[in-house]
């Protein structure tokens, strides 16, 4: 199968890859319920080694950094507490972590969380990190732009592979809120 965006030798619909993908997320494929079939989330294989964005767009072509999108997981803590959530933004911008994530957790404090605690939470390797399959009660922030794109490069939940899903499939993730101005220009 050709996949929709990039050039990727090995692309194949994700039901078909549930063994490459880590439990949280070949369970999240495996039980998918939204308007667009699961057969349009696409699986490429590709180096772990050249797994972090940059290095990513650099090797596999600069159009893609449009096409990408970074899942991180935050942070925000208010009178003690700590609740743990999570932010999609195409590649090219960052998450306002201080400004918009903390007004929407109604945080005083809002940080990425350590990566300890990102992959020990959600079941997925550092740098592989994807919306799909998170922990359905944490808030998934997703900024607008990435559900406009027709398809989003994002991780697999492992630094081996990655999954090409179409935009307006982000917003129908368990827990997730669309929100304008997610993700801010990169400095």
């Amino acid at each position: 199968m050709r996949a929709p965006l990039g050039n990727f030798d090995n692309a194949r619909p994700a039901p078909d890859c549930l063994d490459e993908l880590t439990e949280p997320v070949a369970a999240a494929v495996r039980h998918w319920r939204g308007s667009v079939p699961a057969e349009q989330f696409v699986y490429v294989d590709t180096d772990p080694e050249i797994a972090d964005t940059a290095v990513f767009v650099e090797h596999h072509g600069a159009e893609l950094l449009d096409r990408s999108a970074n899942c991180v997981v935050v942070a925000g803590k208010r009178g003690g507490e700590t609740s743990l959530a999570a932010c999609v933004v195409l590649s090219g911008t960052r998450v306002d972590v201080n400004g918009v994530v903390r007004r929407q957790l109604g945080a005083r404090k809002a940080s990425f969380a350590p990566m300890d605690t990102a992959t020990g939470e959600t079941g997925m390797e550092y740098g592989g990190i994807t919306p799909i399959g998170l922990p359905e009660e944490w808030p998934l922030l997703v900024d607008a732009a990435v559900v406009d794109v027709p398809y989003v490069l994002i991780g697999s939940g492992r630094r081996r592979g990655k999954l090409i899903v179409p935009g307006k499939a982000f917003a129908e993730l368990p827990g997730a809120v669309v929100i304008e101005g997610l993700g801010i220009p990169a400095s």
